[in-house]
């Protein structure tokens, strides 16, 4: 074996920053009798009816390669379920299916940045965003939400976020419902930051994976969709890992511009080729008989939320508004300012697992997220674990 620095390695990818949340999950796996609320994700198996007939699929032999942008059948489906859901008509040729959400983000940030590149982030987010702009040689330009102090409410100033974009900038990133905090847009928030990028050249990249998980009993969140025209400079993001509880399966869509579609069909033969083959067939299975699932789904983390909300503000020192949306609690605890050391405390005083806000930028710092996507009889356990600590 040689010795000595490795040649040519790129600054961007170099420079990336390992997840706080991925460094906490990979201590607590190796503990014993730990709590893991640190992931976002469901605690339950993905449903039946869609393992059958991904199943069937691998049965029929259908395991090679597909069209860069996913079968036919699952595109049309994605495109039926979003004209339906939107009651606007999204076309076949506005969709490609990718090998998740995350795919699905780097896909879109592939096709805009460059290096150089300015992308306005609405902040706390995701961390997995601000580095897909930075593995490009752009810049994230991080806006964080504001936060009543009273409520604990989180909220988007508009002129804030249009204000951070420059002659470098070329998209604005928005979470909606948003990870970490369950923060949603509001629908003339929606229609006026549409309208601002429309005006101003700028694309609009809308995360909406937490979509259908809202509590104010609406089918979906406010949605770019419900506003633009197929030609606007909009590129929605979506994935089946959250409402169908397909975290592992990895699948995912891109809604864009009819223009896009061949080179969206080429980024995508240069990064995954297609999506996997049966896992499409469980795709369309979750879209066109998964109504039911998601209704039951929303009603479980909706009580879920009340139990943590509740739970977490009997805390004497904890600070947490009801979130709109997601399955996330964000919440602050008095007199701790360092997250990570919190988490670290909480994981190894307490055995329960927690993402420190710090992993979320700006405006992310003195915060924790736990996932509420879990069992009551997990939840509970947690809260109890919790109370010791953040109760003194």
């Amino acid at each position: 074996m040689g010795s000595g620095t490795l040649p040519g390695l790129r600054s961007q990818v170099t420079s990336i920053t390992r997840s706080h949340i991925r460094a906490i999950a990979e201590l607590g796996a190796a503990m014993e009798d730990v709590v893991p609320l640190w992931f976002g994700e469901g605690d339950t198996p993905t449903p039946e009816f869609i393992r059958a007939a991904t199943a069937e699929s691998l049965a029929r032999g259908e395991t090679f390669y597909t069209p860069n942008r996913g079968i036919g059948p699952l595109r049309q489906a994605i495109a039926d379920y979003l004209t339906g859901l939107h009651a606007r008509p999204v076309a076949l040729n506005r969709v490609t299916a990718t090998l998740s959400g995350m795919n699905a983000i780097m896909l879109a940030m592939q096709t805009i940045v460059d290096p150089g590149d300015r992308v306005v982030i609405v902040a706390p987010v995701w961390p997995n965003v601000r580095e897909a702009v930075r593995v490009l040689g752009g810049e994230p330009v991080e806006v964080p939400l504001a936060r009543d102090p009273d409520s604990g409410r989180f909220s988007m100033d508009l002129d804030r976020v249009l204000d951070a974009c420059d002659a470098r900038t070329k998209a604005i990133f928005v979470n909606s419902p948003g990870n970490p905090t369950g923060w949603v847009m509001p629908d003339s928030q929606v229609a006026a930051l549409l309208d601002a990028a429309r005006a101003r050249g700028i694309w609009v990249l809308s995360d909406e994976v937490y979509s259908r998980l809202v509590y104010d009993g609406s089918a979906h969140a406010p949605s770019f969709l419900d506003h633009a025209a197929p030609d606007d400079p909009l590129i929605v993001i979506n994935s089946f890992s959250k409402a169908w509880s397909m975290t592992g399966w990895r699948l995912g869509w891109l809604i864009t511009p009819p223009g896009l579609g061949d080179l969206l069909g080429k980024l995508t033969e240069f990064n995954v080729s297609c999506a996997t083959t049966f896992v499409q067939h469980g795709g369309i299975a979750a879209l066109r008989g998964g109504e039911g699932y998601v209704a039951g789904l929303v009603a479980r983390y909706g009580r879920a939320r009340r139990t943590i909300v509740e739970g977490l503000l009997s805390m004497r020192r904890v600070r947490v508004a009801e979130p709109e949306g997601a399955f996330y609690a964000f919440f602050s605890v008095d007199g701790e300012s360092d997250s990570v050391a919190l988490a670290y405390r909480l994981l190894h005083e307490a055995r329960v697992g927690l993402a420190p806000g710090l992993a979320f930028g700006n405006g992310g710092e003195a915060h924790l997220r736990l996932c509420f996507a879990a069992s009551d009889t997990l939840l509970n356990r947690a809260l109890d674990r919790l109370r010791p600590v953040l109760d003194a």
